[in-house]
């Protein structure tokens, strides 16, 4: 592949026109997905075929590079995203196959069988640390499972795990999308993590709040709000601590801990006047007891929208007159202990594949191509396309030629860390070898679709990017002019909407958001910033998340229902955080940091 070629941005002429024909893949997969109600994996690859198309036809992309950028992009997502949210399914299955679930529901419907509040434990502070340590859709997976085992709808298990995985998205798989914006804008990591910890804490206050009454009418979130602000209050005042005092690799999980630890101990003391349930959960069973066989079967096979959307009113009883659904009474502290193990292991097992003096020694050892002859860090393989695409002016101050190298990263990609965390919790909880292939292969089967769907969603994700069409989207947004605040978070938010990945969209647009930035006279920590906090709300309805979800929770097929329902969501929190942009920009300015450095 001897092919030099550099990007185009306005093959027409026109700039309106060209954004137009950019945007053709994301039309046809969106139509495809949520208005045909197409499968994702068929909607994905439409749209990286229709990217492929216009990169080639449009705008004169050599066709041996359109196809390599989608290969690439494939290969990239297999390592680093599907290989990650496999594994967590697998420790999911595990905990299934053991027995070790069902206590683990147990502990949780002992601090409350109360949906709402189950609802903001799970997909919000649990989900939440499972995002820092793993990102790309575990936490959409491991919690959506979660939430099904606990009597949840399948449609409220995987749409509100959706809303629920926004605030924390930025510092995913212990701070990846920083790391990834530092080294695109060559701007102060330390400045632009504080300047999303100074967003996002914002949202966190009102995603609770906003989570649970996409679950149940007005009147019934507010029978919560302690709850709620405890929950809010407490993850966003560590969310804003760490990222503003300490770093960028452990926001989500020492907010996500703090949260549930105080949400925890404030449930001890505190209770609704009413337990809010499903209208199917009325026949309370013993404490500890599991839900019977048909109830369980109503809740898996049912998907309808949620209760604040017009479902059937729930059962309302006195908290003090009803027992617990499930209840950890029947089981003693080791067992819950022993239980919670495998997720415990993984912890241990994330957060070192994340340190960076571990994961460099393991990428010295482990990584084929990782050094150079004189022993300098190499960073993986030359691809074919390595250096052979530019991206040029406004873009960059010059043309650039664009990196693709792909590291090998099979022993220190996270996702191994994630495997390995599931195969020692499995054989600590003594399931056997011959065992553990078996679910192992269980869990391939029932991922397959997802796999396929995510694969081809970073291959059009790749395609958009070395074709330049994401900069000629980007390049449309600058033409707001003073609304370019607002409009810029779009921009974050476009960019995970088309990869599925905070951290893509990072790679994708970080570097245009600076050049925009410094162009219109605006704070450039602020706008790259504002890129990788407005991205989290477009992570909701992408097309790999959404796969996740529907994988993880038995919904094959449902996807453009879910869609359909998270859209709204996804747009109005957008405009919220482009909203706080603005205030920065223009009301707030000397609240923008500038000269921070990390503790270390």
């Amino acid at each position: 592949m001897n092919t030099t070629w550099t990007q185009v941005y306005d093959p027409f002429g026109h700039w309106w026109l060209s954004a137009l024909v950019a945007a053709l893949p994301i039309i046809v997969l969106f139509t495809l997905l949520a208005g045909l109600r197409v499968k994702p994996h068929w909607s994905a690859l439409a749209g990286a075929a229709t990217a492929v198309l216009v990169a080639i036809l449009v705008f004169h992309m050599p066709a041996s590079l359109a196809g390599g950028s989608f290969l690439y992009g494939v290969a990239t997502g297999l390592m680093n995203i599907v290989w990650i949210v496999v594994a967590a399914v697998y420790l999911y299955d595990i905990s299934v196959s053991t027995g070790d679930f069902e206590i683990m529901k147990a502990s949780v419907g002992g601090i409350s069988s109360d949906r709402r509040l189950q609802l903001l434990l799970v997909a919000f502070c649990f989900g939440a640390f499972i995002e820092g340590c793993a990102g790309f859709g575990s936490p959409v997976a491991i919690a959506g499972a979660f939430m099904i085992g606990l009597g949840f709808k399948p449609f409220h298990a995987a749409a509100l795990n959706l809303i629920a995985n926004t605030a924390p998205v930025a510092w995913g798989a212990i701070g990846t999308p920083v790391h990834m914006l530092a080294a695109v804008t060559l701007l102060p990591e330390a400045d632009m993590n504080a300047m999303i910890g100074r967003i996002l804490p914002i949202t966190a206050l009102i995603v609770p709040f906003w989570l649970v009454r996409a679950m149940v009418p007005w009147k019934e979130t507010f029978e919560v709000l302690p709850a709620i602000l405890v929950v809010g209050i407490s993850f966003a005042s560590m969310q804003f601590f760490w990222s503003n005092h300490m770093d960028s690799n452990l926001v989500d999980i020492t907010a996500g801990l703090f949260s549930l630890l105080c949400t925890v101990i404030f449930l001890l003391f505190w209770k609704p006047k009413r337990i809010w349930r499903f209208p199917e959960d009325v026949e309370t069973p013993v404490p500890g007891a599991p839900l019977p066989a048909a109830t369980t079967a109503r809740a898996m096979n049912t998907a309808q929208p949620a209760s604040g959307a017009g479902s059937a009113q729930p059962a309302l009883t006195s908290s003090s007159a009803q027992p617990a659904l499930t209840s950890s009474s029947s089981y003693t502290t080791g067992q819950i202990f022993k239980a919670w193990i495998p997720f415990l292991i993984l912890s241990v097992f994330v957060f070192l594949w994340g340190y960076k003096p571990v994961k460099d020694y393991m990428n010295v050892h482990t990584t084929p191509a990782w050094l150079t002859a004189e022993g300098k860090p190499n960073g993986g393989w030359n691809t074919p396309m390595h250096r052979k695409i530019s991206r040029d002016k406004p873009v960059v101050p010059k043309p650039t030629p664009e990196g693709a190298k792909f590291p090998f990263i099979w022993f220190s990609a996270t996702g191994t860390g994630c495997f390995l965390a599931a195969i020692v919790g499995g054989l600590i909880r003594g399931v056997r070898p011959v065992k553990l292939i078996k679910i192992f292969g269980y869990t391939l089967f029932r991922m397959r679709f997802a796999v396929l769907a995510i694969s081809a969603m970073l291959g059009l994700g790749f395609v958009t990017r070395y074709s330049g069409t994401d900069a000629v989207l980007g390049l449309a947004f600058t033409h707001t002019g003073w609304f370019y605040p607002f409009f810029g978070t779009f921009l974050g938010w476009l960019g995970v909407a088309l990869t599925g990945s905070d951290t893509s969209s990072n790679a994708l647009f970080g570097s245009l958001q600076r050049i925009t930035a410094e162009q219109l006279h605006l704070d450039p920590i602020l706008m790259t910033a504002a890129n990788s906090a407005g991205g989290v709300m477009g992570k909701m309805v992408d097309a790999q998340s959404i796969c996740v979800a529907t994988a993880a929770t038995n919904q094959l097929g449902n996807e453009g229902i879910i869609f359909r329902f998270v859209f709204w969501h996804s747009i109005a929190l957008g405009a919220i955080v482009g909203i706080i942009v603005m205030l920065y920009a223009y009301v707030f300015p000397h609240l923008v940091p500038h000269g921070l450095t990390f503790i270390r």
